[in-house]
């Protein structure tokens, strides 16, 4: 069963600090097999505080995903962004293959 981890930056706090975050966490997701499905575009906040950018990852499963978050070179680069910004992060599991409709 699919998983999604989910990252919502509420707010850039150290721009310096963030671009390093940049500039390491893309590289640190090499090896994990991830599809990304969203990545900092266009966000418009329906409900709740202001949302100042958003990523959605898709993996096939939870595994693959706490695996990629747990990796020493994302767990590297997460020192940077807990440096640099403030966010919300969490797994979600999707829909079991058969649970899935198209209407």
């Amino acid at each position: 069963m699919s998983a999604y981890v989910v990252y919502v930056r509420d707010r850039i706090t150290d721009p310096e600090e963030f671009k390093k975050y940049e500039n390491s966490a893309g590289g640190a997701s090499a090896g994990h097999p991830v599809t990304p499905l969203a990545f900092y575009g266009a966000v418009e906040t329906l409900e709740g505080p202001p949302v100042d950018g958003a990523v959605i990852l898709q993996f096939p499963t939870l595994a693959d995903a706490k695996a990629a978050y747990d990796s020493p070179l994302y767990q590297e680069a997460l020192k940077h962004r807990l440096k640099g910004a403030e966010y919300r992060v969490f797994i979600v599991e999707g829909l079991p293959e058969v649970a899935v409709s198209t209407r």
